[in-house]
């Protein structure tokens, strides 16, 4: 199998159930969000966090092909036997499990805080507003055109992802900056 098919030289993809769509439709922005969030969370992980930390990225990049693969499915095509791609109500307990961890460690937090400080941390700020662009991709889908799930869940990865900035910065002993 060759890695390029020539089938995306005039502008156009296909979706899972065959249609094909230009690159610039909402459905491929939406996906394409996604998917650029999954390469950041791979960045976070190339700068050494903490075991914890990047068990949990690992696991959320597994859960963004996920997501990607049912934002490129809207006539529903993907075999319900393929368990990988699924997110259901318990991925997102799992992260707000992971939240309530790593925020149970912090200080409380009594202001806005600026991005920066650590690497890791400054990337997982940056990974924080790429997952807010996807989110605000799918919004854009309609209501109707998604699972309500997905929106749950990168809604509560963004939180996340703010949380493990902040444990970061903490865990390097690096001061947070207020606005």
């Amino acid at each position: 199998m060759k890695l390029y098919t020539k089938t995306g030289d005039a502008g156009e993809t296909g979706l899972f159930d065959g249609t094909r769509v230009a690159k610039s439709d909402p459905r491929v922005e939406a996906y394409g969000a996604v998917d650029e969030l999954e390469a950041w969370l791979g960045l976070v992980r190339s700068h050494h966090v903490d075991d914890d930390l990047e068990k949990m990225l690992t696991r959320i990049q597994h859960d963004l092909f996920a997501l990607g693969a049912l934002l490129a499915d809207p006539s529903h095509r993907i075999a319900p036997r393929v368990e990988k791609a699924t997110l259901d109500a318990a991925d997102v307990t799992r992260l707000e499990q992971w939240i309530d961890t790593l925020d149970a460690a912090l200080p409380p937090l009594r202001h806005f805080v600026l991005a920066g400080g650590t690497t890791p941390a400054s990337l997982l700020q940056l990974a924080r507003t790429v997952c807010r662009r996807a989110e605000r991709r799918i919004v854009l889908l309609g209501p109707d055109a998604v699972d309500p799930i997905l929106l749950t869940y990168v809604n509560r990865l963004s939180d996340l992802l703010f949380v493990m900035a902040r444990t970061a910065n903490a865990r390097a002993h690096v001061r947070e900056h207020a606005w």
